[in-house]
């Protein structure tokens, strides 16, 4: 097993990618979605954080979130709104994988990968990059020629806001290239 450390810092801002199990497809599903909405919105009334940005996509998502002052646990946040979903989601007859006999005899399901991966957030050009990464995303998985086209991001807030000029996106940006978060 790798050395795998998290670096937690008391009201930091994080960015994070979250899978699920196989890459299935699980947010095609209106239901899904509607689902994973839930469960954040229950996290966030017993756990407050608050959310900068976010792209849902059929198998994965990205955010990046802002932990409150004095508060540094957004590994409890992560793991309430996995095993809500999973919960909500299996009873309702949803689909999950296999999953090997050590992670079944630890009670996991195949919803979602085991893990997700988070980075911190160190100064403004790392956090627009990582901004820009998750509304370039939609785009560079092939879903939508536009990231104004992909319903299920904060994009258009953000173009709303003024925050991207109309235009933003239709190439990827340089500085979104080098980052490889998937």
């Amino acid at each position: 097993m790798s050395d795998y450390r998290r670096w937690y810092l008391e009201g930091g801002t994080y960015f994070f990618t979250v899978v699920t199990q196989d890459r299935q497809p699980l947010f095609a599903d209106p239901y899904a979605r509607m689902l994973l909405r839930q469960s954040v919105r229950s996290v966030l009334q017993s756990h407050p954080f608050k959310i900068i940005a976010i792209v849902l996509l059929p198998d994965h998502l990205h955010t990046i979130w802002s932990l409150p002052r004095g508060d540094h646990d957004f590994s409890t946040r992560w793991q309430r709104i996995k095993t809500s979903f999973s919960f909500q989601w299996l009873r309702c007859g949803g689909m999950e994988t296999d999953v090997s006999a050590a992670r079944k005899k630890r009670g996991a399901r195949g919803v979602w990968q085991r893990r997700f991966w988070e980075h911190l957030i160190r100064d403004e050009r790392d956090l627009e990059s990582h901004f820009d990464y998750i509304h370039f995303n939609p785009v560079k998985h092939g879903l939508v020629q536009n990231p104004w086209d992909w319903e299920w991001s904060s994009f258009r807030k953000y173009l709303r806001l003024g925050h991207y000029p109309a235009e933003w996106g239709r190439n990827e940006p340089d500085h979104i290239r080098t980052l490889d978060l998937e």
